[in-house]
């Protein structure tokens, strides 16, 4: 099944998000899957387990409530977004494996630049070895997060992959939802490339992780 990529460069989260929302709830049997990779301006977004304490006092950056799972997180220019627009059941594919794709292509994509990665047991995501971090968070830190919605047997939101950001929000929110978690992206961790190879290795590996039947 053919997979249409959209790059859509700089954009507003609300716009993207009500774009989606309208794609899904009109998309056909018939409609190809895409993948939309992008950059947010920066925004926190709320996911619909979300605690809004996460966020601390004195935070100045516009705040969302998605519809996506998850918690809390930042988005921000240097972070590849990428939005994988699946019908699943055409694809007869669950969540749970979808998830495990993307957190997979992720995975590929730094292992392609040198940069060890890893899962972790109770917390989506992907993370790097990384100084600092408290409690089952101590010694890592997150590079990739996840958060989808499945309508109508299709999925839509997706991963972010932080290359190279600004990191300082992140300070000011408990990230996902855990405290003691800290962040950081792939030129902290010795990437020396561009945004665009990253990106391009990005789309690839979900492309052929999705594909994987």
């Amino acid at each position: 099944m053919t997979i249409t990529v959209r790059r859509l460069g700089i954009q507003p989260y609300e716009t993207v998000w009500n774009a989606m929302r309208c794609f899904t709830k009109e998309r056909g049997s018939q409609t190809a899957d895409e993948i939309w990779i992008l950059q947010h301006e920066p925004v926190l977004t709320l996911g619909t387990q979300a605690d809004a304490s996460n966020i601390f006092p004195g935070n100045t950056l516009p705040v969302v409530q998605s519809d996506r799972g998850g918690e809390v997180t930042y988005h921000a220019p240097g972070q590849i977004v990428a939005y994988p627009l699946l019908d699943l059941r055409r694809r007869h594919l669950l969540i749970r494996p979808l998830v495990r794709r993307i957190e997979q292509a992720m995975l590929d994509t730094l292992s392609g630049f040198g940069i060890p990665a890893q899962l972790h047991d109770n917390a989506p995501g992907v993370y790097v070895p990384s100084e600092g971090g408290a409690g089952e968070f101590q010694g890592i830190a997150k590079i990739g997060a996840l958060g989808l919605k499945v309508s109508r047997g299709c999925s839509y939101h997706g991963c972010s992959l932080n290359v190279s950001m600004d990191l300082s929000p992140f300070s000011r929110i408990n990230p996902c939802g855990y405290p003691g978690l800290r962040t950081t992206d792939m030129a902290h961790a010795g990437f020396r490339g561009s945004y665009a190879e990253a990106e391009e290795s990005l789309i690839q590996h979900l492309i052929k992780n999705i594909e994987n039947d």
